[in-house]
């Protein structure tokens, strides 16, 4: 298998139409997306695929799957949503249940900052997570992100803390 950039423990790959059933897991889990607006109706998925790749054809950067080495299985996807410009890409990271507690969100999220440290484009990284989310508040403060206090975020009608990470 093909990946863009690898950890010990992880891969990270495009995300393929293929690979629906088991973003079912993470995006289409009610429990896994509570804090993030809720769960993706599983028939979104294969538009939302279509987005992170086209994503990745047009910017070279995407939310990719995270593969785990040893199984070769999708447990998650992590990577970036592309805001205003390249300049500012907002992280993003989700596993599927049975994976979590294990140190694979940490892992993946420091992977994705490496590699768009990499890429010499990307100059500061915004992530956001509801105050309820301590897993993710805990993750993002460990690996260097400034926090920026609490927004209300439109689209998921919900109040989140708010961090960025400079390259600069």
């Amino acid at each position: 298998m093909s990946y863009l950039f690898t950890t010990e423990k992880l891969g990270f790959r495009l995300l393929q139409q293929e690979d629906t059933s088991a973003c079912g897991f993470f995006w289409g889990n009610e429990e896994v997306m509570s804090d993030c607006g809720g769960s993706m109706s599983l028939e979104l998925l294969p538009d939302v695929l279509s987005f992170y790749q086209q994503s990745q054809l047009e910017y070279g950067l995407s939310v990719y799957g995270v593969v785990h080495l040893e199984t070769e299985e999708v447990i998650g996807a992590a990577g970036f949503n592309i805001e205003e410009s390249l300049k500012n890409v907002e992280l993003i990271f989700h596993l599927r249940k049975d994976m979590w507690h294990k140190g694979y969100g940490t892992e993946a999220a420091i992977a994705c900052l490496n590699y768009a440290h990499s890429l010499n484009f990307v100059q500061t990284i915004t992530a956001s997570s509801t105050i309820n989310n301590k897993q993710a508040l805990r993750i993002l403060g460990k690996i260097g992100f400034d926090y920026k206090g609490i927004q209300y975020v439109e689209d998921v009608e919900q109040e989140e803390a708010f961090f960025s990470l400079n390259f600069n």
